[in-house]
């Protein structure tokens, strides 16, 4: 027996729907991406509550114990993850939702009669544990577990054709037989293929292939949507899926890149990860003192944060130095490139939580043609999106990726912890030319040092 008419249920589910799509319409700015993040938690309220009394459910104490346990887990994940490590929660999240699919769809097997349906079944198995096994890898490489270099071997791709040649045929003879134990061997390869699929991927690829197997997780979910009968989580996974195809080719056009030569750019030498080696070149360094004479005197200054930013959680300092220098008169923006930080919009939250102007942060179609009017450039932790061999070197890994046009501004100064490379592992010219000086030390640091050099002019 239910509790929930049909009728009712299907409105419900037509309710949690709309809910997800204005939850998508609200990440869309930084400006409604709280609420939109409000509406779809609303909705998945709501779709869970109606599974729950429209559905004739077995085992319920044991269902109600996981919702308490997954709950007790994540909620104080979720709370006390830094930003920094947002791309690792967003792969570990992601993993688990894949896994998630495919395990379901092994329990369904044995009730799926319907050839059609076991072409689902095996398709979430398939899709589902490359998704988990490739997010765990990711979380592994963006958490320093294992290198962030990608990892190939003699044989790689001999040994991912064979993988998916042994998939396809166990996945054939699942749907003609419906055989739980080729179904166990087809989840094994699948999580084969999904560790295989992202070792090669290093630097700055791994968050656009966590994009990417977001959207393979959404494509397992929307297929057990069909194995369970349930329309409300195939329109969720469809959403989920077209939502992260949509998000990594935009990720892979910011970075100047196809999908496929980020996947597969290892085999070819392509993929964005050089070397780790600290370079020695001679460079123009400079003193806190010398930078606020710069920042103090000037008219125009455009901040352009990254990675080591966030790192450095200098971002409540970094506001106060623009209100500082705004308060002198200087008109202050800060330039975000579509992939700084380690994912889009990485910036954009982290400054709005230092309460910077929605209207101060100019994204770089937007503010590329500034720079050249502006006075100083401050480059505060961030190196592969302000690379000039993005335009001038064919071969660099990053060449082809649009880059903010710092190298056009009147001074250029660049706050570092070293002379490490960035992310992409490639040095960066723009550091020794000579309108550049660079301030080395952590980022809050070398900021509040300045700051308050500013404050005593």
């Amino acid at each position: 027996m239910t509790l929930l008419d049909p009728n009712v249920t299907a409105l419900l589910y037509l309710a949690a729907a709309v809910f997800f799509i204005l939850a998508l319409k609200g990440l869309n700015s930084p400006r409604t991406a709280r609420r939109g993040n409000l509406i779809g938690a609303f909705g998945a309220v709501v779709a869970v509550v109606t599974v729950f009394f429209s559905t004739r459910l077995d085992n319920v104490p044991l269902i109600l114990g996981a919702i308490a346990v997954g709950s007790g887990v994540a909620a104080p994940v979720a709370r006390r993850v830094k930003m920094t490590q947002m791309p690792q929660l967003v792969a570990l999240f992601n993993g688990v939702g894949g896994g998630a699919a495919a395990l379901v769809a092994l329990l369904e097997l044995p009730h799926a009669e319907d050839a059609w349906v076991r072409v689902a079944v095996v398709f979430t198995l398939l899709v589902g544990a490359v998704s988990f096994a490739g997010s765990a890898v990711t979380f592994a490489k963006l958490q320093e577990l294992m290198t962030t270099r990608p990892v190939v071997f003699p044989g790689l791709p001999v040994l991912m054709a064979a993988v998916l040649l042994a998939a396809v045929g166990a996945a054939a003879a699942v749907v003609l037989g419906g055989s739980l134990v080729l179904a166990l061997l087809l989840l094994l390869l699948g999580l084969v293929a999904g560790v295989l699929l992202v070792l090669p991927v290093g630097g700055a690829d791994v968050p656009i292939v966590i994009s990417l197997l977001n959207a393979f997780t959404g494509l397992a979910v929307a297929a057990s949507g069909l194995v369970l009968g349930n329309v409300l989580l195939v329109v969720a996974g469809t959403l989920v899926g077209a939502s992260g195809t949509i998000l990594t080719r935009a990720m892979a056009a910011a970075m100047g890149r196809s999908v496929a030569g980020i996947l597969f750019g290892a085999f070819r030498g392509g993929s964005t990860a050089g070397s780790t080696a600290v370079s020695d070149r001679p460079v123009r360094s400079s003193s806190p003192e010398d930078v606020a004479v710069l920042l103090g005197y000037a008219q125009r200054v455009i901040i352009v944060p990254g990675y080591g930013l966030a790192v450095a959680q200098g971002q409540h300092t970094a506001a106060e130095l623009a209100q500082a220098l705004e308060s002198r008169g200087t008109r202050v923006d800060f330039a975000i490139h579509p992939v700084a930080g380690r994912m889009p919009g990485h910036m954009n939250v982290l400054l709005a939580e230092a309460n910077v102007p929605y209207e101060s942060l100019k994204e770089m179609g937007e503010i590329n043609s500034e720079f050249r009017t502006a006075d100083v450039a401050l480059v505060v932790g961030a190196n592969d999106v302000v690379n000039p061999a993005a335009k001038t070197t064919a071969g660099s890994p990053i060449y082809g990726m649009p880059i903010l046009e710092v190298a056009d501004a009147r001074q250029v100064v660049f706050l570092k912890r070293s002379m490490r490379p960035g992310f992409a592992g490639i040095e960066n010219d723009l550091m020794f030319e000579p309108q550049t000086t660079l301030l080395f030390g952590d980022a809050k640091e070398s900021l509040t040092k300045v700051l308050g050099a500013v404050k005593a002019l």
